[in-house]
Formats: C-alpha cells, sequence, structure tokens
C-alpha cells in the first residue's frame, strides 16, 4: 500500500523557464519532487523549486495532469511504482537567486523558445510542448516512458 500512496503523491512542477539539470536523471528537467507528510501541494509546489533552484515563486495555475502508468523505480532505485502522477503549474518567480542544489548540477533560466533545444527526455519534451500550446484548458495525458514512450490517452479536462 505505501508504493500507491507515495506514487499518487509524486508531481512534477514547472516553473517557466527555470529548468536544471539533475544529477540522477542526466538531462535538463523541470524542478519536481514529492509532497512531505503533513504539507499541502501549493507549500510542496514552492518548497521543491526553492530547494532546486533557489527561486521563490507564486503559483500562478495548472497546465497539466499526467499519468505514468508504466511500472518505474522509485528514488530509491528498488520500490517498483505502479502509476507516478504529475501535476505541471506555471509560476511566476517572486525572489531569491538561481542556484544548484544537491539534486542538480547545473539551473538556468532557458527562453521558452529555446527550451526544446535543451530537453531530450520525450515526456518532458511532450509536456512542455502542451505548455506552450495551454490555451487555458487542463491538458491530461496518460503515457508510459518504458521500454519507449508512448501516448496512451491526451485530452483536456
Amino acid at each position: 500500500m505505501s508504493h500507491i500512496a507515495r506514487s499518487v503523491q509524486i508531481l512534477a512542477l514547472f516553473i517557466i523557464p527555470i529548468f536544471d539539470t539533475y544529477r540522477i536523471h542526466g538531462g535538463w528537467v523541470f524542478p519536481s519532487g514529492q509532497v512531505e507528510v503533513g504539507e499541502n501541494l501549493m507549500d510542496a509546489l514552492k518548497r521543491e523549486i526553492k530547494e532546486e533552484s533557489g527561486i521563490l515563486v507564486v503559483v500562478s495555475n495548472l497546465l497539466g495532469v499526467y499519468s505514468n502508468t508504466g511500472i518505474h523505480k522509485f528514488y530509491d532505485g528498488i520500490t517498483d511504482v505502479p502509476m507516478k502522477l504529475m501535476l505541471d503549474y506555471a509560476c511566476k518567480p517572486v525572489g531569491g537567486e538561481l542556484a544548484i542544489s544537491e539534486e542538480t548540477s547545473d539551473s538556468r533560466w532557458v527562453s521558452k523558445d529555446k527550451v526544446l533545444d535543451l530537453v531530450t527526455a520525450p515526456a518532458i519534451r511532450t509536456r512542455y510542448q502542451a505548455y506552450l500550446e495551454f490555451d487555458g484548458k487542463i491538458n491530461y495525458m496518460e503515457y508510459v516512458t518504458s521500454p519507449t514512450f508512448e501516448i496512451k490517452l491526451n485530452r483536456t479536462v
């Protein structure tokens, strides 16, 4: 049961246009993380962005809800997680200084039109493209990333 509870709490957090190079993932991705016990979603969003990038934000709006329904390993590299739920938000920077963390080897501001030049992971590219095409409707997408990236469902909610 603890895998399921963890998988639902995992979220991806967008701050446009900050990108981090994660040491564990080896590529450019958005700041992301988990909701801690007793923490609300908005506080988790702001905390993770601050921890990973040094930037203070206010949350603007929800952009999309994404489900990776393929089994993958939890951050410990051992535990199987049957589904990963990610919520993407646009946030407005209000302070702080861009920095790196224990989880990142680089952080930088990137213009919207240059982001896809840096991002190689198909799922992150697809979600960023959804942000570029955002028309006010919340996107819902189900996909798997292994053995290859495949979109199973894509709609608005």
